[in-house]
Order: structure tokens, then sequence, then C-alpha cells
């Protein structure tokens, strides 16, 4: 028995917003105190920085829930299953469902109970529940689905990531230019087809670093201080990533048997273009090698920073051949991999 994605969607949201429609807001340090560089030149370095030329929002009338439902439906079709035969159905968020205008998240119901009840699921077995992993979640969603088939009960999961961080970003901040809304969702199915998950890794570094990425004021101190935004330290963030991403990676290929000239794509979490290259770097590095050319696709300049939306996204827009210049043919092994709040890191050797 191998445990496979069987089934890919995704919901990419179609208001686009592009860096210069940061042109107009007004940029303050975390003291309150104005950024002295003129927003031109503020937006100019975040791209050179990040690679991001525009993200995208979801309608006003839309949330995170809603996208996992689209999502969803996308993956069951894809996977050509009857969805009254799903065992589970996972959900990884961070701030659950935030309606537009609101302040506050809403997760009573759980995001997969509302996204099982959009589907109009039937079968009260089928077991919905949500996890809080920051962005590595999607992938610790597949692990633990894999875990549950491996134990012999579940056949079928549905694993879904989705996020409206265009709701709980501070626009005083410049990070708020980083994040995004999507929603990417996969089947999990135990199968006798060659392939499947082959090795994962996870991990939480806690001591010092759970505080990285926290919820905190806004940087006007004019605005309401009962009212919190998404926050991090990127400084830390960076270095945290470059220092220990890498090490799980070479773990999780380890486990896997898998040698390192077999990797053929690896898809890693659409956090930040130079940080993420920079991982990558360092992963071969540990192989005394250079990352091959193409070996690392990216959706960022494009839809930005979704968190647990982006790996499965980007899984499911190569699969169905909507990114340009990149491809996963039967046989291949890629490795997806993944770094967020908490602080989390996991990693997935796959072979397709």
């Amino acid at each position: 028995m191998n445990i496979k994605i069987t089934g890919t969607g995704s919901y990419i949201p179609d208001t686009i917003e592009k860096n210069e429609d940061f042109n107009q807001h007004t940029f303050l340090n975390t003291d309150g105190t104005p950024i002295k560089n003129e927003n031109a030149v503020i937006i100019e370095k975040f791209k050179a920085i990040t690679g991001i030329v525009e993200r995208r929002y979801a309608k006003d009338d839309l949330t995170a829930s809603d996208l996992g439902f689209f999502a969803a439906e996308k993956a069951i079709a894809n996977a050509n299953i009857d969805r009254e035969e799903l065992d589970y159905i996972i959900v990884a968020h961070n701030f659950g469902d935030v309606k537009q205008n609101t302040i506050q998240s809403d997760i009573l119901p759980c995001l997969a109970s509302r996204v099982k009840h959009s589907l109009r699921i039937k079968n009260p077995k089928c077991v919905a529940y949500d996890i809080l992993f920051g962005c590595p979640g999607w992938i610790e969603g597949v692990i633990q689905a894999q875990a549950f088939i491996k134990a012999g009960i579940a056949k079928k999961c549905l694993v879904i990531g989705n996020e409206t961080l265009s709701r709980v970003v501070d626009k005083h901040d410049r990070d708020a230019m980083i994040y995004s809304d999507g929603a990417g969702a996969t089947i999990i199915e135990a199968t006798d087809e060659e392939g499947g998950i082959l090795a994962h890794e996870s991990a939480s570094f806690t001591y010092d670093e759970a505080y990285y990425l926290f919820f905190g004021n806004s940087n006007n101190k004019d605005l309401c201080p009962d009212t919190r935004y998404i926050k991090m330290d990127g400084r830390k963030i960076y270095e945290f990533a470059l220092n220990n991403v890498p090490n799980a990676m070479k773990a999780c290929l380890d486990k896997s048997g898998v040698d390192i000239k077999d990797i053929k794509k690896i898809l890693i979490h659409q956090a930040n273009e130079k940080m993420d290259e920079a991982i990558v770097k360092r992963f071969y590095k540990l192989f005394k090698m250079d990352p091959p050319e193409g070996i690392m696709p990216m959706s960022i300049q494009n839809l930005g920073n979704s968190s647990v939306a982006t790996v499965p996204t980007l899984f499911d827009l190569i699969t169905h051949n909507k990114l340009e210049n990149q491809s996963i043919a039967k046989g291949d092994v890629i490795m997806f991999a993944s770094v967020g709040a908490g602080m989390h890191i996991n990693a997935i050797v796959y072979k397709y």
C-alpha cells in the first residue's frame, strides 16, 4: 500500500492588488513615526527582496472557508471520488473566517465543519477538524492524513490550506504588501499505485522562537489599541529559516533513501523569493552541490504569500500545466517544505 495525492484543486481570487496600489498608503515605523523613504522607494526595495509584483485578495463576501470549499470541490472532482467516502477533512489556517471590515476571527464552528457543510456531506463518520500550524499547516495535515491511513482508520482524506491574510494586515506596516488570500486542496488516498509519500520530517522551535510571528498593534498609534494585526520579526525569521529549514529538508531526504540528484522539484512555501532561494541553496550546499536550474518553482511573484495555501496551490498549478516552464512527470521525486509561525518546520519527500 502506498499513500498518494490523487486529486488537487486550488482557488485563486480574481481581485489583483498590484504593488503600485500601495503608493497611497501611509507606512509607519513600529514606534509610529513616518518612514523617511518615499513609497515608491519602499515598494521597489520590497519587490527586490520578496519578488512580489502583485497579490490576490478575496471578494468582500467570501471568507477563508469559502475559498477552501471552492478548492475542495475541484480536488474531489480531480480525484474522481465520492465525497461521502471521505474519512477526514483537515483544514489548515491561521485566523479562521475573518469577514471583511470586521476585527474578530470566527472559528465557531471550525472551518473544517463549515467546508464539510458546504460540500453537503451527510456521512457523520467523516471527521472534520482544523489544524493551526502556521504556514506549514497544509504539509502537516498531509502528514496527519498519512498517519490515519497507515493506522487503518482512514482510506481517503481531504486536506485543505486556506487563508485570507488581507483581512488581518496592518496597512501602515510595510509587511502588509507580502500577504494574500487563497486556498489549495488535496485528496490523500491509500493506493496500489507506485510512489506516494516516501518520508516526512516535522519540528517545532519554541524555546526562543515562538513569537517571531505574532498578533500585535498597528504601527499607527491613533488606531484602536484593542485591534490586532499579523506582525513578524522579519530578520529573525530569515535567519531562523536559513539555519534550520535546510537541515530539516536533509533529514527528510536521508530518511527517504533518495539521492539528492534524483530530486526533480522543490515546492517550498512561497514566503519570500530571496529567502526561499537562500534556503534551497543552503540545502544543496549540505551536499556540496549547487541547486539545479529550475528546481524551485515560484508563484509568489503574482500570488503573494497566502500562508498555508501556497504549497498546495503551487502543486495544483504545476500538475495542471498552469505554471510556465514547470512540469512534474509520473515517477518524479519532489520535495515539499515549509516554515512558519510557531516556529514550525516540515518537509515531505514524495514520488509523483
